[in-house]
Parts: C-alpha cells; sequence; structure tokens
C-alpha cells in the first residue's frame, strides 16, 4: 500500500516556495510513471506542472483530482520549533511548511488514486492535474495545464480539489463553489499646496475620505442561497506625506471585494468607476482606477458529485458535511470551467502559520476517502 504520511514526508522535504519547484513535481512524476501513469510536464512562464493520467485519453468516465506542491514562504526561521522542511513528526503531527496546504492533500490522493487502480483497475481514467502556482499569481499554474488539456484533447468528467476545507473538524465542511476577489487600486490627484492657504490648492484627501466613505458603506446585497452576503474591505489608504504644512498633490488607496453570484467583477468594476466620477465631480479631482479581478464566483449546484463526495465523507468520519461556498479563492475558480467541481480536504486551521502541521491519522483518513470516493464513481 502507498503510505500518504511518507510520502507527505518526501514532499515537504522539497523546498518549493512559489514558483520553485524544488523536487516535488519530479517526485511525484517518478512515482506516478513507475504505477502506470502517463506523465506529462506542462511548464508554462517559468512555473513547473505535472499531468499524470491513468487510463484510455478522452475517457467518457474520467476522475480527476487538483492540487498544488507549492508553498508560501516560511516567514522568520527562528519562530519555528522544528525545521520548516524537515517533515519531523512529534505527538501525532508532522510539521513543515505545506503540511497542511497541501502536500497532505496531493500525498492521500496520489496514493489512493495509485493504489486504486492497481487493485481495481477501473472502466474510465483518472487524473491528477498537480501545479506549483497557486499560491502565487496562478497565471501559469492550473490554468495552464487546462489550457494545454484542451490543446492535446485531455479532459476530466468531474474533478475534486483537495485544498483544506475544514474548518476545524475533519469531514465537517466541502466547497461546491467559491466567491469572487477583485482587488481595485485608486489614486486621486489634486493640486499641492501650503497648508495655510487651501484655496490655492486642490486637496486629494477629503475627494479619497469621501470615496472610501461611500464605498466601505454600501450594502453590495443580501446573501443568496448558497453564498453570505458580498464584502468590501478597505485595506489601505496612503498618502505618504511627511509635512504639515503641505497639502498633497495624491493620495492612494485600496480596497478589495469578495462577492457572491449576484455580481460579476464587471459590473462590479463599472460600479467601483462610477462611484469614483461621483466623487471627482463632486470635489473637481481627478482618479484613476486600476482593477484586478482574480477570479469570478461560481457555483457546483449540490447534485451527483457533491452527492458522492459527502456519502464517503459520512462514512469514513461518521459527520455529514456541509455544503459551503466561505472562504478564500482556490484553482477551482479555473477548473469550473472545464467540468463540475467541488472541494473536499484536511482542516486548514494550521495552513500559512508558523509551525504548520498536520495530523497524521488524517492524512491517512483522507486516502480512505479518497479511495472510497474513487470506488463509488466507478462502481
Amino acid at each position: 500500500m502507498t503510505d500518504p504520511v511518507d510520502l507527505t514526508a518526501r514532499l515537504v522535504q522539497c523546498p518549493s516556495v512559489t514558483p520553485a519547484e524544488g523536487g516535488a513535481l519530479i517526485l511525484l512524476h517518478e512515482l506516478l510513471e513507475n504505477a502506470g501513469f502517463t506523465c506529462f510536464r506542462v511548464d508554462r512562464g517559468g512555473v513547473s506542472n505535472l499531468y499524470a493520467r491513468w487510463g484510455d485519453k478522452g475517457h467518457a468516465k474520467t476522475f480527476g483530482f487538483n492540487g498544488h506542491t507549492d508553498v508560501v514562504p516560511i516567514g522568520n526561521r527562528d519562530d519555528w520549533s522544528f525545521d520548516p522542511f524537515g517533515a519531523e513528526i512529534d505527538d501525532g503531527y508532522l510539521y513543515g511548511r505545506g503540511s497542511t496546504d497541501m502536500k497532505s492533500g496531493v500525498a492521500a490522493f496520489a496514493a489512493a488514486a495509485i493504489d486504486f487502480v492497481r487493485d481495481t483497475p477501473p472502466d474510465g481514467a483518472v487524473v491528477l492535474a498537480i501545479t506549483g502556482d497557486e499560491e502565487g499569481d496562478a497565471m501559469d499554474g492550473t490554468t495552464a495545464l487546462l489550457d494545454w488539456m484542451t490543446a492535446t484533447g485531455e479532459q476530466m468528467t468531474v474533478c475534486l480539489v483537495g485544498e483544506p476545507t475544514c474548518p476545524d473538524t475533519m469531514g465537517e465542511m466541502i466547497k461546491i463553489g467559491r466567491r469572487g476577489s477583485l482587488t481595485a487600486w485608486f489614486t486621486t490627484t489634486g493640486k499641492q499646496g501650503h497648508s495655510a492657504y487651501p484655496h490655492r490648492a486642490l486637496n486629494p484627501m477629503p475627494a479619497m475620505a469621501r470615496l472610501m466613505d461611500r464605498l466601505a458603506s454600501h450594502t453590495l446585497d443580501e446573501g443568496t442561497d448558497h453564498f453570505d452576503p458580498s464584502t468590501l474591505a478597505v485595506v489601505t489608504i496612503d498618502t505618504g506625506n511627511p509635512a504639515t504644512n503641505v497639502i498633497p498633490a495624491q493620495t492612494r488607496a485600496t480596497v478589495n471585494i469578495r462577492f457572491n453570484d449576484t455580481h460579476t467583477g464587471a459590473a462590479l468594476s463599472d460600479w467601483l468607476r462610477a462611484e469614483a466620477a461621483k466623487v471627482d465631480a463632486e470635489f473637481g479631482t481627478t482618479t484613476e482606477v486600476q482593477i484586478k479581478i482574480s477570479g469570478e464566483s461560481f457555483l457546483t449546484p449540490p447534485g451527483p458529485l457533491s452527492d458522492l463526495v459527502s456519502r464517503a465523507v459520512a462514512l469514513e468520519t461518521n459527520i455529514t458535511p456541509e455544503l459551503s461556498t466561505t472562504g478564500g479563492t482556490s484553482d477551482a475558480r479555473f477548473v469550473k470551467n472545464h467540468c463540475p467541481v467541488v472541494e473536499f480536504g484536511l482542516v486548514g486551521k494550521r495552513m500559512h502559520a508558523v509551525d504548520e502541521r498536520v495530523e497524521i491519522a488524517h492524512v491517512h483518513q483522507l486516502k480512505a476517502i479518497y479511495t472510497r470516493i474513487l470506488q463509488d464513481y466507478f462502481a
């Protein structure tokens, strides 16, 4: 049997801080190829990705797993109790950067897939799409894999993303969608002048304060059947003016919006620009708005795929999972354009933290859940 904890440890020992490959995908490539998977490296823009398939290309019944082996930086090494890339085990936990997010998830679905196709070869195909660019800009990771799949005729019928999804207890939550994410940068320009003669200047600060208040005070929506209300957060206002007797010429601010399926990124962008124009008309300032849409909101409606995963989770954990759309973004936002997708993985409360660690029993349990999902899907 393929030990998912041993594989997690070997992956954690690969220092794959985005965008470094660190040896993680090389390790998986060799392991999966030896298990009979056809493997392809799909590298783009300096990012390494791996696509592995067992079974015939284009089979109408193809179950896919998606995950990532890149990790966030460790921060201050002195704050860690153990080597961040040592994969040391203590009191039932495996420590190391990426142990929760999400090398254990990748190890669990890789181990489940290897053992499943060896012991009960299915009438269909199993695909593992693993990226090294989830924690970064995600421009050349899962998107590169999906572009390559389209160009080469590869496909997944359904997909499970193995990100950590459970807030506190193993088995408590499946993600069936995600909110969209949008960041907007505002630069408001007036006219510099002496603070004793404000009538000779055009102060951009009151205009920016008015604009940020209008945005932050606005109720975007009341939520939907599967989503909480959308949120807008003012994350910074910067002027950088050290003088007390100078009215600055410019000030900047940034907001981040997490939005549900009531909105689109384009519609929210239009609203932000319209609000800035209203304030400019009131104050006589000029505001430049730059916007980045990191992902649109999406929902995989409850149905066969979520039922399949829920049954497996309940049987292995004795917990009926909640179907949720909470949290940030994930690569599921890209996969949803290819096929139905849901997410299920470990308890995520220690991800990205100092002394990141995963409970060893949970890694074995996750492999069992993924194995049961494959068995039931191909039954």
